[in-house]
């Protein structure tokens, strides 16, 4: 016969197991998780989307904020998402599988944007590597860019802009749920 430690320990070992499993069901999982994925699911995209974008799949980009503004500026006519992240930041981490879905559900009629802001490179770098975006990410230590799109010091921030270049809608903190996102996107965009 089993010891009550023993038995404790199991259902100990099967609750957690069943909570990690649950974790996430609100989200399902992207089919495109590589950047050869994002790239083939976004190869269609309109011209303007795939240039700037789409063909640059999990990029670090320079140039600072003159850089941004002209990839804004080729983006007029598209609704832009713009998300600041930083390869410490936990809340980020847990919403990039949010902005892979939907950047492929809604990557062509939606531009996205990373903005990787206060991080260092050869983090940024590596966690791209295990977390790959479909759209690439201006690079901005200093958080130039940031200012200027009124995403504050704190993260991930989500910027939305409508088709004419006008900044709509600020989303402070991260998405828990692809659902969220639809929504934002949907309420401000009309996507």
């Amino acid at each position: 016969m089993p010891s009550l430690g023993r038995v404790t320990a199991v259902v100990t070992v099967l609750t957690l197991a069943a909570l990690v499993s649950a974790c996430g069901k609100d989200q399902p999982p992207s089919q495109a998780r590589s950047t050869a994925d994002f790239k083939a699911a976004l190869a269609d995209a309109p011209a303007p989307l795939h240039r700037e974008l789409y063909s640059r799949p999990s990029t670090l980009v320079d140039g600072g904020k003159p850089a941004f503004e002209r990839t804004l500026a080729k983006l007029r006519g598209y609704p832009v998402v713009v998300n600041k992240w930083a390869s410490w930041c936990a809340p980020c981490r847990t919403e990039f599988p949010i902005f892979q879905s939907e950047s492929v559900a809604k990557g062509k009629r939606v531009a996205f944007l990373g903005l990787n802001a206060g991080d260092s490179r050869d983090p940024a770098r590596r966690f791209l590597r295990a977390s790959p975006l479909p759209f690439p990410s201006y690079v901005d230590p200093d958080e130039k860019i940031a200012k200027s799109i009124q995403a504050p010091a704190n993260y991930p921030i989500t910027v939305f802009f409508d088709a004419r270049g006008r900044e709509v809608y600020t989303h402070q903190g991260g998405y828990r749920k692809q659902a969220d996102l639809a929504a934002d996107l949907k309420r401000y965009l009309k996507q």
